[in-house]
């Protein structure tokens, strides 16, 4: 059996090698070409999954290790009889910490504002939970929701009026709801002065051209961590956004783990072979200090904020993007000549909160927030 694979979902030669012969590529450079002869296809959401890849090839099975399917054909795959398998909910923590870190960072009195969350499914649903074990005023909008479901549901226009605004919707560009622009000029024009906007879900939610036009006239803040044309973006708006960071909000270890596993998992189930792990087998496989905690060490002075940003400070990836367009040759336009996916190759190993452990002079009050947040804890520093 031929398996190709992306080549940035971790340990998936490891788990896929006892099944055939696995080829790794990066995932923009998979085509019609090297898929031919291949009977399992592993992907990321950056290869698209449609008729044009995939007629007259072998591939029986094609699973991908994110939350949102939007790039494969899914009715076409269907009617040719090909399996599909996604990872629904994979890096849900993972983008939750995300955001949570990002508001840490821009916004450090976040906790006392009015949060909208647009989307509410694994990831947003994940946010909003933690959200209000925390106390914090959450509006939510997801027209596929009841209120038994997300009790603070409300409609499109009332989410447009909050403080902080987060987006995880999947894309869509057809249906009763598309997401496609859901934030053109018209409504980003609706929004309060000094709204944050943060979107960890599809670039092309936002119209970004319209977006870089409400930053320059400073009526906006932003925080992008996905962006219209990736991996060709607009660096203008780079330039302007508050934080800016190359589609990594669940680039978690745990997080990429997971989606390489359920996938694997889901694999297993297609081909009846009972061979199922959970994500401690695979930081068991990979050895080292994977599955040893680290400690947060808290003094009198930590806010929950500032115990986020230990763990995880989300401005260094900022910095690091920064830093490699301006040290390149790429002119100030759309064309990005690799180095956003570069970026996203080479993102150094980033933990979840639940893998630290807060230990020091904590308050009962504070240990209570970084445990709502995941955090373990107390342990002596």
């Amino acid at each position: 059996m031929k398996i190709l694979a992306d080549e940035n979902m971790p340990m998936v030669a490891e788990l896929f090698a006892g099944y055939g012969e696995v080829r790794l590529l990066p995932g923009r450079q998979i085509n019609a070409a090297q898929v031919a002869d291949a009977d399992i296809l592993l992907v990321r959401s950056v290869t698209s999954v449609n008729a044009q890849l995939l007629a007259g090839s072998r591939v029986k099975f094609v699973g991908t290790a994110t939350i949102g399917t939007d790039h494969l054909d899914l009715h076409w795959l269907a009617d040719q009889g090909i399996a599909t398998a996604s990872s629904p909910g994979c890096n849900a923590a993972a983008v939750g910490d995300y955001v949570i870190a990002a508001l840490s960072a821009c916004e450090p009195d976040w906790q006392h504002k009015t949060i909208a969350i647009v989307g509410c499914g694994n990831t947003g649903g994940g946010l909003y939970r933690r959200l209000k074990t925390l106390g914090v005023k959450c509006r939510c909008y997801d027209p596929f929701l009841a209120s038994h479901q997300i009790s603070d549901l409300t409609s499109f226009d009332a989410v447009l009026d909050a403080d902080i605004i987060c987006l995880h919707t999947p894309l869509t560009r057809n249906g009763p709801h598309p997401t496609w622009h859901l934030f053109d000029d018209q409504v980003l024009a609706r929004l309060r002065d000094n709204t944050l906007l943060l979107n960890a879900g599809r670039g092309e939610v936002i119209d970004n051209q319209a977006l870089l036009a409400r930053l320059e006239a400073g009526r906006l803040r932003a925080i992008l961590d996905v962006w219209e044309g990736e991996p060709d973006i607009n660096l203008a708006l780079l330039e302007r956004v508050e934080l800016g960071t190359p589609h990594i909000a669940g680039y978690s270890l745990e997080g990429r783990l997971r989606g390489t596993l359920m996938v694997y998992n889901a694999f297993c189930r297609w081909c009846d072979n009972a061979g199922q792990l959970a994500l401690d087998d695979v930081l068991d496989l990979m050895g080292g200090s994977s599955g040893k905690s680290e400690t947060v060490v808290i003094d009198s002075d930590s806010t929950l904020s500032s115990v986020v940003l230990s763990a995880y400070d989300p401005r260094r990836d900022h910095r690091r993007m920064l830093a490699a367009f301006a040290a390149s040759d790429t002119p100030s336009d759309t064309k990005s000549n690799g180095i956003f996916d570069q970026l996203r190759k080479t993102y150094p190993q980033r933990r979840e909160f639940s893998h630290f452990a807060v230990g020091g002079s904590i308050t009962p009050a504070l240990l209570q927030q970084c445990r709502a947040l995941g955090f373990a804890g107390p342990q002596s520093s």
